[in-house]
C-alpha cells in the first residue's frame, strides 16, 4: 500500500490516541467527570420531584422522613418548610426551589445549589478543547508536510515553463520517501530529459550548420575559380555536381531523422515482409562494395522472419548498419552478419574487423552526426546509426553498440515481429 496512505493514517490514529490520553489525564488531575455540573443539577432536580410528590401523596411526616434519609445517604441540602404566606404556593418554581400546597398547606421544597465556580466546571470544555487542539496540530502538521514540497513542484515547473531545464528538486525532499519524493524524482527525470533533448537540438543546429557550411564554402571556391578562369567551365561544373549531391544527401539525411525523431501522430506504413530476405538483398549490394576493397562479407542468411514493419525504414536501418560496417572495417577483413530468429523478434548481429570505438562511445555513436573519436573520415555525415536508431526504437525493437573480444564493432538489431503496444503509443503521443 503506499507509503503517504501509511503517513496519514499514522498521524490521524496517534492524533486521536493523544486526545483520549490528554483528557484522561486531565479529568483524573483535576478529580472531575465531564459534565459533572449538569449531572448535579439533575440529581436536585429528582430529588426535589421526589419529596414534592411524597408530601403529596403521603403528607408531611413521611416527606419529612424522606428528607432525612435523603440527607443522609446524599447530602445536598433537601429542606421541606411550611410557609405562612398563603399566596407563595401562587408563586413559579425555581432550579433550587418547588412550593407544593397540602391540605390547605403551602410548603417550600428547597434544594439549594452549594457547588461554587471552579477548574471543575471546565470539565466539559476539557474533550472538545483537546480534539480542537490536537486537530489544529496535526492539521498543521500535515499541511506542513503537503505543502512544502508542492511549493518546490510549482517552483520546478515554473522554472522549466521560462526555459530552464537545469532545475532539479529531488535534492529537496529532506529524506522523505513516500509517493511525493518519487513524483519529484520523477520531475528531475523529466526536467533531465528535456535539457537532454534540448542540448541535442542546439547539438543537431550547430553540427547541420557546419556540415552545411562546407559544401557551400566549396561552392563559392568554384564560383570564385569560374570568375578567374572561365576556360575551366567543364572541370568546375563536375565539382559543383558533386557538391551539390552532397548536400543533396545530406539533407534528405537530416530529414529522414527529423522524422523519425518527431513520432509524428501518422501510423507506421506496415506490410507484411521477409526480414531476412530483405536482409539478403542489401548483403548482395553491400558485397559488391565491399569486393572493391577486397573485403568479405556475409553475402546470404538462411530462415524466414515475416514481420509487420514499415518497408522503408527498416530497409534503411539495416543498410546504414551494413554500409557503416563497409565503410570502417580493415581492407582485406571479414564482415560478419548473423540472424537469431525467435518467436517473436529477430536478432542481426553485424560484426566489421575496424578500428572500433572507445567503451564510454558505444552510446555517443547513435547520437546524430557523431562518430567514434578513432574513427578516420571516411565521408558521410554520422547521421547513418542515428536513423538505424530511431528507425528500430519506432517498431518497438532496440539498437545497442557492443566491442568484439578480438576487436572491431558489433551492432546489434531487435526487430519485433510486430509493433509493441508502447512503440504504439509513443508514435501516438
Amino acid at each position: 500500500m503506499p507509503q503517504l496512505f501509511w503517513k496519514f493514517f499514522r498521524v490521524i490514529w496517534l492524533t486521536l490516541a493523544v486526545s483520549v490520553a490528554i483528557i484522561i489525564l486531565i479529568v483524573k488531575f483535576l478529580q472531575a467527570a465531564p459534565f459533572e455540573r449538569e449531572m448535579a443539577a439533575e440529581r436536585r432536580a429528582l430529588v426535589s420531584n421526589l419529596a414534592a410528590n411524597v408530601l403529596v401523596t403521603d403528607g408531611e411526616d413521611a416527606a419529612m422522613h424522606f428528607a432525612r434519609a435523603s440527607e443522609e445517604t446524599l447530602p445536598l441540602g433537601l429542606t421541606i418548610s411550611k410557609v405562612t404566606d398563603a399566596t407563595a404556593c401562587a408563586q413559579k418554581d425555581t432550579a433550587d426551589t418547588r412550593f407544593v400546597q397540602k391540605d390547605g398547606a403551602c410548603y417550600r421544597v428547597s434544594v439549594p445549589n452549594l457547588t461554587s465556580f471552579s477548574v471543575k466546571d471546565l470539565a466539559p470544555l476539557i474533550p472538545w478543547f483537546t480534539i480542537l487542539v490536537s486537530s489544529t496540530l496535526s492539521a498543521g502538521a500535515l499541511a506542513r508536510y503537503l505543502v512544502r514540497p508542492v511549493v518546490h513542484l510549482r517552483d520546478g515547473l515554473s522554472a522549466l515553463a521560462h526555459g530552464r531545464f537545469d532545475v532539479r528538486i529531488g535534492n529537496k525532499m529532506g529524506g522523505r520517501k513516500d509517493e511525493v519524493t518519487a513524483l519529484a524524482h520523477d520531475f528531475d527525470s523529466t526536467a533531465a530529459r528535456l535539457e537532454e533533448l534540448q542540448q541535442a537540438q542546439q547539438r543537431l543546429f550547430h553540427d547541420v550548420s557546419h556540415e552545411l557550411r562546407s559544401p557551400l564554402s566549396r561552392l563559392q571556391a568554384v564560383v570564385g575559380v569560374l570568375r578567374q578562369s572561365p576556360t575551366k567551365l567543364s572541370a568546375m561544373l563536375d565539382r559543383i555536381d558533386r557538391e551539390v549531391e552532397r548536400l543533396d544527401e545530406l539533407v534528405g539525411e537530416v530529414l529522414t531523422l527529423a522524422r523519425l525523431t518527431a513520432r509524428s501522430t501518422s501510423p507506421l506504413k506496415t506490410q507484411t515482409l521477409d526480414i531476412i530476405e530483405l536482409l539478403n538483398e542489401i548483403l548482395g549490394d553491400a558485397a559488391f562494395e565491399a569486393e572493391a576493397k577486397d573485403i568479405s562479407i556475409t553475402s546470404d542468411v538462411d530462415g524466414v522472419f515475416r514481420a509487420e514493419v514499415e518497408g522503408e525504414l527498416i530497409y534503411r536501418a539495416l543498410e546504414n548498419v551494413l554500409r557503416n560496417a563497409v565503410k570502417y572495417t580493415a581492407e582485406h577483413s571479414h564482415i560478419s552478419v548473423l540472424c537469431e530468429p525467435m518467436t517473436d523478434l529477430l536478432k542481426i548481429c553485424v560484426t566489421d574487423q575496424g578500428p572500433g570505438v572507445k567503451r564510454d562511445e558505444l552510446e555517443r555513436i547513435f547520437q546524430p552526426f557523431s562518430r567514434g573519436s578513432d574513427a578516420m573520415p571516411k565521408g558521410g555525415y554520422g547521421l547513418g546509426l542515428a536513423i538505424t536508431r530511431q528507425a528500430i526504437e519506432r517498431h518497438g525493437g532496440r539498437v545497442y553498440a557492443s566491442l568484439p573480444a578480438n576487436g572491431g564493432l558489433a551492432i546489434t538489431l531487435e526487430i519485433p515481429r510486430r509493433a509493441t503496444k508502447h512503440a504504439l503509443s509513443i508514435r501516438r503521443d
